[in-house]
C-alpha cells in the first residue's frame, strides 16, 4: 500500500511533527511512501529557520530520512523560501531552501495523489 503524507501544518506545530514521525514509521517497516509540503508546511524548507538549542530541529530530522522532499514551489515562494534558480529567475538577493529539499509544481502532488492508495493530511 502507497501512502502519501500531505504536510501542510507550520514546523512548530505539533501536526508537523506528527507527519515525520510517521513518516519514520513507515520508512522502519519499508512501506512505500511520498512526503510533499504544501501551504505552511513549507516553512520546514527554510534553512534560516531559527530553533533554540534545547529543542529539536524538524528540518534536520528530515534531512536525516534521507529521503525525497518536494516542497510546492508556489508556497515556498509566497512565504520567502526560494532555491537558487528561482532567486535568479525572480531577481531576489539571495536563496534559502534547506539543503535536500526541492522546489516543485503541484502537477507534481496531483501525479502523487493519482498513484497513492491512501493520503493523509496533516
Amino acid at each position: 500500500m502507497s501512502t502519501l503524507l500531505l504536510i501542510t501544518s507550520s514546523p512548530t506545530s505539533i501536526h508537523a511533527w506528527h507527519a515525520f514521525g510517521l513518516a519514520q514509521a513507515l520508512k522502519q517497516k519499508n512501506e512505500s511512501f511520498r512526503v510533499f509540503f504544501y501551504q505552511d508546511g513549507v516553512n520546514v524548507a527554510n534553512a534560516l529557520q531559527w530553533v533554540p538549542d534545547d529543542q529539536r530541529k524538524l528540518t534536520s530530522e528530515w534531512q536525516k530520512l534521507e529521503i525525497r522532499l518536494p516542497v510546492c514551489v508556489s508556497a515556498a515562494l509566497a512565504r520567502g523560501i526560494s532555491d537558487a534558480e528561482n532567486a535568479q529567475r525572480h531577481n531576489l538577493q539571495q536563496h534559502n531552501l534547506a539543503d535536500q529539499f526541492e522546489l516543485v509544481g503541484l502537477g507534481e502532488l496531483a501525479d502523487a495523489v493519482q498513484s497513492a492508495d491512501r493520503l493523509i493530511q496533516f
